[in-house]
């Protein structure tokens, strides 16, 4: 019984052993000093230095490669940061003139409303409320003015026409008096002549 235990303990021991060590063989080699991110090229320099007492001693190659690869990677970061400020510079600048592009729409599109709702009249630019006002005032001035100058022209008709029949009358009257005044002439005429005639007679 005491040998099947310590045989269960000994294999169990091999056991995670093995396991342990194949986890830490297999993470050593998916570490690497010339591929992978940063993080784990420095994982891996960490774990293959050699350990003294609270220190790592680390071989100058490695220290060199982790170095050059690190400043590979900062530049390659600072390029991709000057990238994206160009880009955004870009992007501001399309923004800038895409808003300027939309002010000068939005005024001419205000003044293309304004054009539309507003109507020329005597030079003048008014709204299309003002200009119909106006317009219709005017028409309504026009229509009193015409019906203003039939009224009178009917009445100096009327006048005319009355004045025409009264010059008719007296032109009647007037050739009435003149007929009886030339016949009064006349009869005097005769009488006068009569006169005469008897003087020489007598």
């Amino acid at each position: 019984m005491k040998l099947f235990k310590t045989l269960l303990l000994t294999a169990l021991t091999l056991l995670l052993f093995s396991t342990a060590n194949a986890q830490s063989t297999d993470d050593d080699q998916k570490l690497s000093l010339n591929s992978g991110t940063i993080d784990n090229q420095f994982e891996y320099v960490i774990r293959r230095s050699n350990s003294w007492q609270d220190y790592k001693t680390v071989k100058k190659t490695w220290l060199y490669a982790l170095k050059a690869h690190t400043i590979d990677s900062l530049k390659a970061v600072h390029k991709d940061l000057d990238d994206t400020q160009a880009v955004v510079l870009k992007q501001a600048k399309e923004i800038e003139d895409l808003k300027l592009n939309l002010n000068n729409t939005k005024t001419s599109l205000d003044n293309t409303i304004i054009e539309k709702d507003s109507m020329e009249l005597f030079g003048i630019q008014m709204t299309k409320p003002n200009y119909s006002l106006t317009l219709w005032s005017i028409v309504g001035v026009l229509s009193a003015l015409l019906l203003f100058f039939i009224y009178k022209y009917r009445n100096s008709n009327a006048i005319t026409k009355q004045s025409n029949k009264s010059l008719a009358e007296i032109e009647e009257e007037f050739e009435e008096h003149r007929r009886n005044a030339l016949e009064r002439e006349q009869k005097v005429r005769r009488q006068l002549q009569d006169m005469i005639n008897e003087q020489k007679k007598s």
